[in-house]
């Protein structure tokens, strides 16, 4: 079992695993930014989750959820499905519940994607990761806990910055972002998930800087 905690809110418990939570960042270049350029980056969050298939009725993941700012729309958009939102960092997951505490179909998770399987009540259909893959060590690796943890047929959302130097992806007059070395091609991102079994269905873009990958487990 993971270093984390497990709480959801449907029942109102919470549940202690055996280790403590670090607040170190799991994932390389992953902390969250500040808020005021990330608003500006993407102030239409539930257009992302539009053009990458999200629709309502899907159980859903918001995996490495960050402050929830994807979380919130999401789980509007999905209701009455159910929105589950994994952190590994107790403050920023602690956001995301209170931009979320309106919403009865809303679950947060405290624990390490890399167990994901063990940390849902049911496999799902739909997972979204934005900004976080980049810094993943073993890619192909989470991506298998993704397929483990999704319903046949699922997919598997990737948002990520395209493959263009820090310095011309400015947000707020200021350069943005993950650095130049970190950055991955859609064709990148397909050669490391698809080994974990999944088929790359479309790339879109979704921002100034962002594309949408789109897998479908097969």
């Amino acid at each position: 079992m993971s270093d984390c905690l497990y709480y959801d809110r449907s029942v109102s418990t919470r549940i202690s695993l055996p280790m403590n939570v670090s607040k170190a960042p799991l994932f390389p270049a992953t902390i969250m930014p500040d808020k005021d350029w990330w608003q500006a980056l993407w102030p239409d969050p539930e257009a992302v989750l539009r053009e990458v298939g999200l629709e309502p009725e899907m159980n859903v993941v918001d995996l490495c959820c960050g402050d929830g700012h994807f979380t919130k729309p999401m789980c509007q958009l999905v209701y009455p499905g159910k929105t589950w939102a994994l952190d590994l960092d107790p403050d920023l997951l602690g956001r995301a519940e209170q931009g979320c505490r309106d919403s009865p179909n809303f679950h947060a998770i405290l624990g390490d994607a890399r167990e994901l399987p063990k940390q849902i009540s049911e496999p799902v259909d739909f997972v979204f990761m934005a900004n976080t893959f980049h810094g993943v060590p073993d890619k192909t690796g989470l991506s298998r806990a993704v397929h483990r943890a999704s319903k046949p047929g699922g997919r598997f959302a990737i948002v990520n910055w395209y493959r263009r130097s820090r310095e011309e992806t400015t947000v707020l007059d200021q350069p943005r972002g993950p650095s130049t070395a970190l950055r991955m091609d859609p064709e990148d991102v397909r050669q490391v998930v698809e080994p974990a079994g999944f088929e790359l269905k479309k790339v879109i873009a979704v921002g100034p800087y962002h594309y949408g990958a789109v897998f479908l487990k097969i």
